[in-house]
């Protein structure tokens, strides 16, 4: 069964970095978008950004750019997402998922019905 597994969620003081992965097992990400999006208790689940594995495009939400950065690692089945600059407001569980490229739209790449394989998630909490 394909499987998507995050890690690299921690506690961080306000300024600080963290750098989450996704490893894929049991497919390759050759032909997929891949997305994180975020949750934050009682808000509703949001993009954060995504990678399409065909042209290495990447896409972000307003309130990261500039301080987050998407990539993937071929060998290793891997997405990353650097997060510098990290703020309280940045506190969330975060999830990636896939997108299979020839249903994905990527003028939609925000929108979470595109996406259909998704990990468990990763908490991520920016705290003094």
């Amino acid at each position: 069964q394909v499987q998507l597994v995050e890690s690299g969620g921690a506690l961080v003081q306000p300024g600080g970095s963290l750098r989450l992965s996704c490893a894929a097992s049991r497919f390759t990400l050759d032909d997929f978008a891949i997305g994180w999006f975020r949750q934050a208790p009682g808000k509703e689940r949001e993009a954060v950004s995504c990678i399409d594995s065909s042209d290495g495009v990447t896409r972000y939400a307003e309130s990261v750019k500039g301080r987050f950065t998407i990539s993937r690692d071929k060998p290793t089945n891997t997405v990353y997402l650097q997060m510098n600059s990290l703020k309280p407001e940045d506190t969330a569980v975060y999830y990636c998922a896939t997108a299979r490229l020839y249903l994905w739209v990527p003028g939609e790449w925000d929108l979470a019905g595109w996406y259909d394989v998704w990990g468990q998630g990763t908490q991520v909490t920016v705290s003094s």
